[in-house]
């Protein structure tokens, strides 16, 4: 395996805070069109007068520094990564037990 994609990440939950242009759609679009992403949600967490509060999540062969540099030139920042998953299965935790994608 290539340390290129050994080093690639599959998910990434991000708290992101952004004026409010982008729309969301466009948003959750313009990421998703981003190379490696293969599928985004985007929820609203808190809305104020100049700026919104979101939770992003993205899933893919992802590049965190592409991502970002996209976030931040759209007139965003990532206030923080509250989850990452790396490595050939996704892991899901249930009831303080991990499981693989496919059970």
């Amino acid at each position: 395996m290539s340390k290129r994609n050994s080093s690639k990440l599959r998910r990434l939950v991000l708290d992101v805070l952004k004026p409010h242009s982008p729309s969301l759609p466009e948003f959750a679009t313009r990421l998703g069109s981003l190379d490696g992403v293969k599928g985004v949600n985007v929820s609203l967490v808190e809305i104020d007068k100049d700026t919104e509060t979101l939770k992003v999540t993205l899933e893919g062969d992802l590049d965190y520094d592409l991502i970002r540099s996209a976030i931040e030139e759209w007139g965003g920042v990532i206030h923080s990564v509250d989850e990452v998953a790396a490595g050939d299965l996704l892991l899901k935790e249930k009831r303080g037990r991990v499981s693989t994608q496919e059970e």
